[in-house]
């Protein structure tokens, strides 16, 4: 069959591929975003605690995420009932978190961590089916075609981010009860219904598998170095991912802005990546890191001066460092992706791997930022002495820049044949 023709067969496959990314990406915000200032306020869970959970739940991943790629690679056959399993445990899981408050508060951590484990592993199953098979998912498997399916299935997942970033203010001017969260769990949990529905072709193409798996043919395709970039990058985004909503309405004092301010990030990462990925295609991967990151490098130095209330200028390094998160997510996995295609390798099984070093930098995000603005006396929602604010501010904006430059340090370090 001529390219054209293939083109023509799988002409609406890409925009469900981009569904499904956007409803694992509304489910990421709530896990990443809202959960630490839900559980604090709501809950009444202490920082230090909340940290703690997360670090063990990324334990339970250390297995699991691994396991559940050799599972996609071991069944190809069941790749619609994973994709079912995945969106059907969300679909549980976030009525449970967020419509349970009462119930969660009394049973303490061990009812939010089983919740969690719950709401975890789906998203694990779903964001390493989707990644896992990109091979599988593009219409022919070719670096330029395997970046253009990256940029449709971040745009979806950028899409999401945008939803759910939306969601809760929205349903609260609709007149949902208290900080709209109740509403907020109960749509997601129906829109991961709706999007297991309209996606079942995509899981229906016969699946593209590489002959082999293990560590030195990961070595050697360059994809272990790809996996440690991914784990230092991700750090920054995770600390300030964990951080932005105590920073805008703690350190920043911008309280009614914080909904809008994170739609503007996210919204500059999704406009952004078409164009990251064109550039991509002609300078390939590793050119476009080196003009993307020091975008990131700027906004964090510009967070660390901001003065209470200067929304103007937040809102202007939301848009820059949006634009560098845009690079990131779609050249990456993509760049990874490509290596295990050359080399031929089971890509579940790696995307596992992958999966859990982003989800471990999460965890380690939370681990070491939230007990520590505890200990400096740092209360979410509470009026802050200066040093607990200094000590937000540090975490949110100094820690990341550090860790930035370390990641851009890597890219430089990056063979140009691995990385085009």
């Amino acid at each position: 069959m001529s390219e054209a023709a293939v083109i023509e067969q799988t002409r609406g496959l890409y925009p469900r591929v981009s569904l499904y990314a956007l409803i694992l990406a509304a489910a990421g915000i709530p896990l990443y975003i809202h959960l630490p200032r839900y559980a604090s306020v709501e809950l009444g869970i202490g920082l230090a605690a909340l940290g703690g959970l997360l670090l063990a739940i990324r334990l339970v991943d250390l297995v699991q995420d691994p396991l559940i790629g050799w599972a996609i690679d071991r069944f190809p056959r069941f790749q619609l009932g994973f994709a079912l399993l995945a969106v059907g445990g969300l679909a549980v899981g976030f009525p449970l978190l967020f419509t349970r408050a009462e119930a969660l508060a009394q049973g303490g951590m061990g009812a939010l961590a089983a919740v969690l484990v719950l709401l975890f592993s789906a998203y694990s199953l779903g964001m390493i089916l989707l990644y896992g098979r990109s091979a599988t998912l593009a219409r022919i498997p070719t670096p330029p075609e395997l970046m253009r399916i990256a940029a449709w299935r971040e745009a979806g997942m950028l899409a999401g981010v945008i939803m759910a970033a939306l969601l809760p203010t929205l349903l609260v001017a609709m007149g949902a009860a208290g900080s709209g969260y109740g509403a907020f769990g109960l749509t997601l949990g129906a829109a991961a219904l709706l999007v297991g529905v309209l996606t079942r072709p995509i899981w229906q193409r016969p699946v593209i598998q590489g002959a082999r798996f293990s560590l030195a043919d990961l070595t050697q395709a360059g994809a272990t170095r790809l996996i440690l970039l991914a784990l230092v990058n991700s750090l920054p985004v995770a600390i300030t991912s964990t951080l932005f909503l105590f920073f805008v309405e703690d350190r920043l004092q911008l309280a009614n802005a914080a909904g809008p301010l994170l739609v503007l990030f996210f919204l500059s990462a999704g406009l952004t990546v078409p164009l990251w990925a064109r550039v991509a295609v002609h300078l390939g991967g590793r050119k476009t890191l080196l003009i993307a990151m020091p975008l990131a490098i700027g906004g964090f130095v510009g967070a660390a001066f901001l003065s209470a209330g200067n929304l103007a200028g937040f809102a202007l390094i939301c848009v820059a460092s949006g634009a560098a998160l845009g690079a990131d997510m779609v050249i990456l996995p993509a760049l990874f992706s490509v290596s295990l295609t050359k080399a031929r390798l089971s890509a579940s099984l790696a995307f596992g791997i992958w999966s859990f070093a982003g989800k471990l930098a999460l965890a380690l995000a939370a681990f070491l930022v939230l007990p520590a603005l505890q200990t400096n006396g740092f209360v979410p929602g509470e009026t802050n002495t200066p040093e607990a604010l200094n000590a937000l501010n540090i975490a949110y904006a100094v820690v990341p820049c550090v860790l930035k430059l370390v990641a851009l340090a890597m890219v430089l370090a990056l063979p140009a044949e691995e990385a085009e």
